[in-house]
């Protein structure tokens, strides 16, 4: 059980919301189930992304007046090289899966944002991840930005064992994979927190996220200010993005 008294120390930061449209230059298959397109244009040299879970939005043009929008984790960017890289979770349906699936070298993408930035800092004593395939591209990014001696456990959900990938860090990072929803709330079910300050961050279907929330707050007592949860999407449920509290 860890003391709940604890203020705040993620650093929230307002972005001035820009919308810019870019040329994909670059279409990669990096899985069964993922793809990473990099875009470019001149307009990236004053993007900003401060945390490893931003998000943009993508809009796609549906046949009417209001486009579909979409959120996505910036996977990387160069501002030197004019580049965004995204990674596309491949379900197979909906306009953003649509367009990843069609998309070729040439095409252009209409992004807005971020809008804003959650900085999580990186000297906690340890640090706990959890997501299903929807979160790699963020579990990617934390992870190579995370310095040497970082102590970081991943559980990561991978319902094709094929889209399991490297996570390359620094860190002193443990990476265990699972199978399915029901594993991965067990194992944060059976797992007991560290001694020390620590930070648990969370992304995934809206259910999974729930039953973690009420495992490391309400079962085990973690300090609410040293977790995020956030639902990514949600099972028959369009265009779904929330923070869970």
């Amino acid at each position: 059980m860890t003391d709940n008294t604890s203020t705040s120390r993620v650093q929230h930061i307002r972005h001035e919301i820009v919308r810019r449209t870019l040329d994909v230059v670059s279409v990669e298959e990096i899985s069964p189930n993922f793809k990473r397109i990099i875009l470019s244009g001149d307009s990236l040299d004053t993007f900003i992304s401060s945390s490893f879970d931003d998000h943009i939005k993508f809009f796609f043009d549906n046949g009417t007046d209001e486009p579909a929008m979409r959120d996505y984790t910036p996977r990387s960017y160069s501002n030197e090289k004019k580049e965004l890289v995204v990674e596309f979770a491949m379900h197979g349906e909906g306009p953003a899966n649509d367009w990843a699936e069609k998309v070729k070298v040439g095409d252009i993408a209409k992004i807005g944002g971020p809008r804003g930035s959650r900085v999580i800092p990186m000297d906690y004593q340890w640090q706990l991840m959890f997501g299903d395939e929807t979160a790699f591209p963020a579990i990617s990014r934390r992870l190579e930005e995370l310095p040497a001696g970082a102590r970081v456990t991943v559980v990561a959900l991978a319902n094709n064992p094929q889209d399991r990938r490297e996570f390359p860090t620094q860190a002193d990072a443990e990476i265990i994979w699972v199978d399915s929803s029901e594993q991965l709330i067990e194992w944060a079910n059976q797992h007991q927190l560290a001694a020390g300050e620590g930070f648990v961050w969370c992304a995934a279907e809206a259910s999974i996220i729930k039953a973690l929330r009420n495992i490391f707050v309400e079962e085990k007592g973690h300090d609410v200010n040293a977790i995020r949860t956030s639902a990514y999407w949600k099972m028959r449920t369009a265009a779904f993005h929330e923070e869970v509290q």
